[in-house]
């Protein structure tokens, strides 16, 4: 099990093509850009923390923001770097380290902050994780939205019953405490591709964000119910599906999206708050 800078550094590319190329990543994005449309002022500075490989970086400057992006992992930034140029941004998007809990920028330097896909959710001390979301309301000016998304521990649990052998021995610890560390894979015997984690619960999350003075007007299911699709053993299940049923499923996912059951069992849930 690697460490998450080490983990992101290894993909590369792989976190660029991810939110393209399955249902799973294709869902969670739509579901994203549609909040941040909603949301986001028409215009100004925004700040995108963890943004790795670019993503919602280039999708934000293509609209006119002009956008800093932040990120610990090198192999990240050198891929948000190398999009920005292809596309002719690099006068709307600035890419350097940064760490969500210490951001080093002036109390209220942006218009609107992005967390996007986990960042939050690597941050394993929970002491660390409220510093991190109060990082994230001091850099955003008063009134201005910030969107955070975490990775949901329902979830992660219904694919351990789905695929996960190993880890059906602990589950119940992991359950509880939503983290899956070292010491926690270790204790099954098991080899993680995975980077280390904490998945959150959804009263959890929000009593994180409203801990740090944020004002939580939205929280949504991203990839909702067809959360369970991307299990390993039904994969295949979601690329077999043709026009139509693709249809379904989004709307499915959509009408379903604010529900707050569903966003507690979602593989992300988005929080659209306000500083």
């Amino acid at each position: 099990m690697d460490d998450p800078e080490t983990y992101y550094d290894d993909h590369g590319e792989a976190e660029w093509d991810r939110l393209a190329s399955s249902l799973h990543g294709r869902l969670e994005w739509e579901g994203t850009v549609e909040q941040l449309e909603r949301a986001l002022p028409e215009s100004g500075r925004v700040l995108d923390v963890g943004g790795g490989a670019g993503r919602y970086a280039v999708w934000l400057a293509e609209r006119g923001h002009d956008v800093t992006l932040v990120d610990p992992s090198e192999g990240q930034r050198a891929v948000a770097r190398g999009k920005v140029a292809e596309r002719g941004l690099g006068d709307r998007v600035t890419v350097r380290p940064g760490d969500v809990r210490d951001l080093d920028f002036d109390t209220g330097a942006f218009d609107a902050t992005l967390c996007l896909g986990g960042p939050l959710s690597h941050v394993l001390d929970a002491d660390e994780r409220a510093t991190a979301a109060a990082e994230l309301r001091r850099v955003t000016a008063g009134g201005g939205p910030v969107f955070a998304s975490v990775m949901g521990r329902l979830n992660w649990l219904v694919l351990y019953l789905v695929d996960g052998a190993e880890h059906l021995r602990r589950a119940d610890e992991l359950a509880e405490t939503g983290d899956y560390d070292r010491a926690f894979v270790d204790r099954i015997d098991y080899d993680s591709a995975f980077a280390e984690t904490h998945f959150f619960r959804a009263d959890e999350f929000e009593d994180l964000l409203a801990g740090a003075g944020l004002d939580v007007e939205r929280l949504v299911g991203l990839e909702g119910l067809a959360s369970v699709l991307s299990a390993g053993s039904l994969r295949g299940v979601a690329e077999d599906l043709d026009e139509a049923q693709l249809a379904g499923v989004r709307r499915l996912v959509d009408d379903c999206r604010d529900d707050r059951t569903v966003a507690d069992m979602s593989a992300h849930m988005l929080a659209v708050c306000r500083a």
